[in-house]
């Protein structure tokens, strides 16, 4: 996605009851953050960091999603675990995640596979990209995406 652009009609798929679409989020500042997978390491502590500045986010007026292609049943365990006051969305088809370009060839221990680049997109209330952040280090990303938005 580049700066400027309108985000594409999407469903974000929260639940087995709660389907999102893209044009439900018109209104308020999105941010949409894309992690590799429930419960591990860092991807729970970009998830409590994001949950802790909610609050934060609410005045501001901006929903979140975290999207990762867990299950929407592993999404709801990580949830419960960790009392995060966040929606996260399930992309098991990884329609979402190709539409970021975030499904990537990454590689460890020299071995290569696919997987989700840590990214974060924000959208203005329009739904037009305003600013993304590409291989995000966890430690204190909400708070500078919290802190770039007017």
């Amino acid at each position: 996605m580049k700066i400027g652009q309108k985000l594409a009609n999407l469903n974000f798929i929260i639940d087995k009851d709660t389907v999102i679409s893209s044009s439900d989020l018109a209104g308020k500042k999105l941010v949409i953050y894309f992690y590799p997978k429930d419960d591990t390491p860092g991807c729970t502590k970009e998830a409590l960091e994001f949950s802790n500045l909610k609050n934060d986010f609410d005045k501001k007026k901006v929903n979140i999603i975290g999207v990762s292609k867990d299950s929407i049943e592993k999404h709801q365990k990580f949830i419960s675990k960790y009392n995060l006051s966040l929606k996260l969305a399930s992309d098991e088809d990884l329609k979402i995640c190709e539409s970021f370009k975030v499904w990537v060839e990454k590689s460890m221990y020299g071995k290569k596979y696919m997987g989700i680049e840590r990214s974060t997109f924000l959208f203005d209330e329009n739904l037009h990209l305003i600013q993304s952040w590409r291989k995000v280090k966890v430690n204190g990303h909400a708070e500078e995406v919290l802190n770039s938005i007017d």
